[in-house]
């Protein structure tokens, strides 16, 4: 059963293309959000390794937060009497929270899907838990996000087409409950349709028709980066992409690294979200022009050049790799903190680049300069 579209103020502005590639402006009640976008992840209200402030400084316009972990704790009704997500972290601007549907399914074991809801265990505390549509969307406004997500169920690939086709309509119908559900927000919040289907493009193609006949303020392809090689993530987002309507954003959920993004961007995807650049960070990988690099390896030990001393980034310009490899090594917390907003500095970089190359006609040029410096690797050991 469709629902009337809905009629409130469209929020998005395409402001120029080049190819399929798309630089536009979404504004939202916190501010507004440059595209393409990454949005870095505060999984549970807070940045791992990272002040607010840095994240900000950096370049990010919005950022994430986790529905199912927030419910879980500190828990939705005590953010709101707290005046909401934004006031509780200190985050002063735009933020998309996802569903819980995903987490539900990758986190818990046991859990139960049915078509009124998934019931699953707090991985906190064994508690039994519920979550259909309605909750998700009650748990999102009550966080008080600019961007909520329609609940939707997700199937890791590879799977049997039955259960694709299974979890792609249960999405469907949950996507128009979801929408009910977000009806009595106020103006200027937005709620985002999932598209489903796995690797299968007839089921990519169901799900997206299904979507914009319910129509929504956005539109996500989800269900990739969940373990398919890339290559199916590209044909997948060839064939959805071009299926949603040009006027709204699109965006693609979990992805990724700098190359998944600069490819997505030249099949006309507006936003992304990925912990890869705090999680690598942690683990001493970072990220720059060069490539990633692995501050773990010995031949850093004596080298004290910056990963890029053309970097407007502080921590990148300026601090010796030397230290980063002491630190990592050491298990000094600094040394995933550096790491850290090293590469959300340099994700953001990326994705300014790309606005602009795009606003200027040269997205071309842009996209094979930065795959040929990703090609040539890291300056050689001294």
């Amino acid at each position: 059963m469709s629902l009337p579209t809905d009629s409130r103020p469209n929020h998005f502005e395409l402001l120029a293309t080049d190819g399929a590639a798309r630089a536009g402006r979404l504004t939202t009640p916190q501010g507004v959000v440059r595209t393409p976008a990454f949005m870095p992840v505060g999984t549970a209200g807070a940045m791992k390794g990272m002040h607010w402030r840095e994240v900000r400084e950096a370049g990010a316009d919005i950022v994430l937060g986790n529905t199912y972990h927030l419910m879980l704790r500190p828990g939705a009704e005590r953010i709101a009497a707290l005046g909401g997500l934004q006031r509780f972290t200190g985050w002063n601007g735009p933020m998309l929270t996802d569903s819980g549907g995903f987490q539900v399914m990758s986190l818990s074991d046991l859990r139960k899907v049915s078509e009124h809801a998934v019931t699953f265990r707090s991985h906190i505390d064994g508690a039994k838990v519920e979550l259909s549509p309605e909750r998700s969307i009650e748990v999102q406004r009550f966080l008080g996000s600019d961007i909520a997500m329609q609940m939707d169920e997700c199937v890791r690939l590879p799977a049997e087409r039955d259960d694709i086709e299974r979890a792609m309509r249960l999405s469907l119908r949950w996507a128009e409950r979801s929408k009910r559900a977000f009806e009595s927000a106020p103006a200027g919040y937005m709620l985002f349709g999932i598209v489903q289907g796995g690797d299968v493009p007839q089921l990519r193609h169901a799900s997206a028709q299904g979507l914009v006949e319910i129509g929504f303020h956005g539109y996500a392809i989800g269900g990739l980066a969940v373990g398919e090689p890339q290559a199916v993530m590209l044909a997948m987002i060839d064939e959805t992409a071009p299926a949603l309507p040009s006027d709204r954003p699109r965006y693609l959920m979990g992805v990724g690294t700098p190359d998944d993004i600069l490819e997505a961007v030249k099949r006309g995807i507006d936003m992304f979200d990925c912990v890869m650049p705090t999680r690598n960070g942690r683990h001493g990988v970072a990220f720059t022009r060069f490539g990633q690099v692995n501050l773990r390896n010995a031949r850093h030990a004596d080298d004290p050049r910056p990963l890029d001393d053309e970097s407007a980034w502080p921590s990148t310009r300026n601090c010796a790799r030397a230290y980063l490899h002491h630190l990592v090594k050491a298990g000094e917390t600094l040394g995933a903190m550096l790491l850290s907003e090293i590469n959300i500095a340099y994700y953001q970089f990326l994705m300014q680049g790309i606005r602009d190359a795009i606003a200027h006609g040269k997205f071309e040029e842009f996209y094979q300069r930065t795959r040929e410096d990703w090609a040539s690797g890291d300056i050689a050991p001294r």
